[in-house]
């Protein structure tokens, strides 16, 4: 019995990227995702860091008001988008899950594949295109009632 590869140990060649050609959701691609799931994690924490910096830097008191106001302002962004980046973390670290358990890339209302182009686009997808309509339809029904 082959002994299984573990995804994170397999090295990508340059400028790979997944083929229709191919099948899905093989080693290479669950590889290719996994290592695009992890630079885009990074990028966040990197750009978080950045913002935390600011924001310390930005924390003097200042005596005009219209500076003050504008201070709070910005900070009340920069925290809005800190915590859409939280978020963004948690949907980017169940996926990374998905790629470890072997549902990464099937949808999760019809278990058929998602597409390759779909997850290159939003490698977060856990729907296909068809199912996140449907969803979104529903959504929309609702909203209206």
């Amino acid at each position: 019995m082959a002994a299984r590869v573990k995804i994170a140990d397999i090295v990508l060649p340059p400028g790979y990227k997944p083929s229709e050609s191919e099948p899905f959701m093989n080693d290479m691609h669950k590889a290719y995702f996994r290592k695009r799931l992890l630079d885009w994690k990074d990028e966040i924490l990197r750009q978080t860091r950045e913002t935390l910096a600011i924001l310390h830097e930005d924390s003097t008191q200042h005596a005009d008001l219209a500076d003050r106001a504008t201070s709070e302002t910005d900070r009340a962004t920069e925290l809005r988008t800190r915590d859409r980046q939280r978020k963004l973390i948690a949907k980017i670290d169940a996926a990374l899950g998905r790629i470890e358990d072997g549902s990464y890339g099937y949808c999760e209302d019809t278990g058929e594949p998602i597409g390759l182009k779909r997850l290159d686009a939003r490698p977060i997808a856990t729907l296909s295109v068809e199912a996140q309509e449907r969803h979104e339809r529903r959504e929309k029904v609702y909203r209206e009632e």
